[in-house]
């Protein structure tokens, strides 16, 4: 799939992931992990924990309850396994562990000031999306912010926050003046299946050029920061 230089200039909405793409989290998602397989009983260093942290990191960027019910089966336990992974990574982000991505922000101020908007999703429950927010100071960084719970519950690899972010701001008039950026194939993917104009991989996450070629990519970029040069025609 290849993008048009005037296609790519004529980009009016930007949907960007957070974890990974815009926030650096220094693998906190496989430390609340590990609390939550506590929750649910499921012993450090055992095969079944092994197993899941495996399936947890080729998942990176998809909902995280849909994860567990993935991992755990019924939904009670995957709401506790939930509850418990959010509640570890509100922790860590509340002891200062994550930081912007190099440049991310001063990305974001930049399409916003070409007069584009800009959108920041998550995988994360709201609590936890809000205290990443709270934590960076991005509480009015963005035009919006949406989570699962925001589109009718389903994440990506679903196109459904792409599809809402293009619904709610109205900023676009055709899903190919839609940007979709993000660390994970499933972030691609989601972009892809949305019908979005552009979809890129960065290098500061999850997954590399190989999955995100595979996922449809048009673009693999190191990094956000050098989303606004692209969208200018200037590379």
């Amino acid at each position: 799939m290849t993008t048009d230089i005037r296609d790519i200039c004529d980009i009016r909405l930007v949907v960007l992931d957070m974890a990974g793409t815009t926030v650096a989290d220094g693998g906190l998602v496989e430390r609340a992990f590990a609390a939550a397989a506590a929750e649910l009983g499921v012993e450090p260093g055992s095969a079944e924990h092994a197993g899941h942290l495996a399936y947890v990191r080729a998942t990176m960027g998809e909902s995280k309850i849909s994860v567990f019910r993935h991992l755990f089966g019924d939904e009670q336990r995957a709401q506790r396994a939930n509850t418990a992974f959010e509640k570890a990574y509100g922790d860590l982000v509340g002891a200062g562990l994550v930081a912007p991505v190099p440049g991310a922000r001063e990305a974001i101020g930049e399409l916003t000031g070409s007069g584009r908007t800009v959108v920041l999703t998550t995988g994360f429950a709201r609590v936890t999306q809000d205290a990443i927010l709270d934590a960076l100071g991005w509480r009015d960084l963005a035009a919006r912010t949406l989570c699962p719970a925001d589109a009718g519950g389903r994440g990506r690899p679903y196109p459904d926050m792409v599809l809402e972010a293009f619904v709610r701001t109205k900023a676009a008039e055709d899903v190919r003046q839609v940007a979709v950026v993000g660390d994970t194939s499933y972030d691609v993917l989601s972009g892809v299946r949305a019908g979005a104009g552009l979809v890129a991989g960065v290098r500061t996450g999850a997954h590399g050029d190989e999955e995100f070629r595979a996922a449809g990519a048009t673009h693999v970029l190191d990094s956000v920061a050098d989303l606004p040069a692209l969208l200018s025609g200037a590379r």
